[in-house]
């Protein structure tokens, strides 16, 4: 008994200490909760995090919105939320250090000028604490083709291994218009499935401006980058979400005003939000929407991921309860971040599910991913023998 408890002790250190490998970071519109991230984990990333981040003028209203976020209007003695949220290039009085550089995007169709840019920057001295990079699309993704995308995600990956202690940020394009049939939508798929299934970091540009804050879907009206939907179904976009919910909510309280490119403002609070759940999961974060189900983090098609018994032996049962039609796969991973194998690849209906699960490898942590619709959630799990 003993040699058993010394051993869950250990296997539980050594799951609290090592990176999470098989599971990717999406932050999508799940993420775009402010209130949702404690102050602990702001104050965290602005210790620890230097970024630079590279963008054209869809891409600023992520740190337009960061702007806005942190700043007071000195003229009605009224902020939104203030200090806590300041940075500036350089990291000087307690902020984040964020190196804003407004000159350049990830090209169209195979460029690699930002990966040129990239090496150089990191070549020189002066920028050797830095350790996220982020690049954003303008309007490359939309005409970009699956060998043009590839030729990004390959440059990515290699950076990655040429820069082992830098995190690499991946992002999709935002929305043109062109809704869920469109070219943009398979090449922002390609991208989110190659960061899931590589496990990557992935900020989704366009999933977040897909979304209200309500959690009410827009990509399937045809919505663009400006907020404009089709809200009669005949394919002429006739109103905007962003504005719409702005009406109905008070400024200064429920949102700020700032000045999102292309866009409306309750979109660049969005990004921003979203934005700094990335940078304090960058720090260490761990909140339950990567690690375990919790529904309204999650959206409303999963909950209740589980498996029992839990330890086990050789022998439990996974079971959630689907709130929708979906295609589902269920995979399972050891604590090395490689994939033992796919037990569950498949449609099936809203319902609640179980899958009696036998695992003969070796006594240790193990990880189950569940994916419904391209969005992944996981669980752990602890074999004793």
């Amino acid at each position: 008994m003993k040699t058993l408890l010394t051993s869950l002790i250990i296997l539980f250190l050594l799951m609290k200490s090592q990176v999470l490998f098989s599971q990717a970071i999406i932050i999508d519109h799940n993420c775009a909760k402010l209130d949702s991230i404690p102050e602990s984990a702001i104050l965290q990333a602005k210790s620890d995090l230097h970024i630079a981040y590279w963008h054209t003028s869809h891409g600023s209203q992520l740190t337009e919105g960061m702007k806005s976020l942190r700043d007071l209007d000195l003229t009605n003695l009224v902020g939104y939320k203030g200090d806590i949220y300041n940075w500036n290039d350089g990291g000087t009085d307690g902020a984040l250090d964020l190196d804003d550089n407004y000159e350049g995007d990830l090209g169209h169709n195979g460029d690699l000028g930002w990966e040129t840019t990239t090496r150089t920057y990191l070549a020189d001295p002066t920028n050797s604490d830095v350790n996220v990079i982020i690049w954003s699309w303008c309007g490359g993704a939309s005409d970009n083709t699956e060998a043009g995308m590839n030729i990004y995600l390959n440059a990515m990956n290699q950076l990655e291994i040429d820069f082992p202690n830098i995190k690499f940020i991946y992002m999709t394009g935002h929305l043109d218009g062109t809704g869920e049939s469109g070219n943009l939508h398979v090449m922002n798929e390609q991208i989110r499935n190659y960061c899931l299934n590589n496990h990557k970091i992935l900020y989704d540009f366009a999933d977040i401006e897909s979304y209200d804050p309500d959690g009410n879907y827009y990509l399937d009206k045809i919505a663009n980058d400006n907020c404009d939907y089709d809200s009669e179904g005949n394919g002429t976009r006739n109103a905007n979400w962003a504005t719409a919910w702005q009406n109905s909510h008070t400024e200064g309280t429920d949102w700020y005003s700032c000045s999102a490119a292309h866009s409306q403002a309750l979109n660049g609070n969005l990004k921003a939000y979203a934005a700094w759940w990335l940078w304090a999961k960058l720090a260490g974060w761990e909140n339950e929407v990567i690690s375990n189900v919790e529904q309204e983090q999650f959206g409303q098609n999963i909950s209740d991921l589980k498996n029992y018994p839990n330890p086990f032996d050789s022998n439990t049962t996974i079971v959630y309860n689907l709130k929708e039609n979906a295609h589902v796969k269920l995979e399972l991973w050891n604590a090395s971040g490689q994939k033992i194998k796919v037990l569950l690849d498949q449609k099936q209906t809203k319902g609640k599910y179980s899958l009696p699960v036998n695992i003969d490898n070796k006594k240790g942590v193990y990880f189950y991913t569940l994916n419904v619709n391209g969005k992944q959630i996981s669980n752990k799990m602890l074999k004793l023998k």
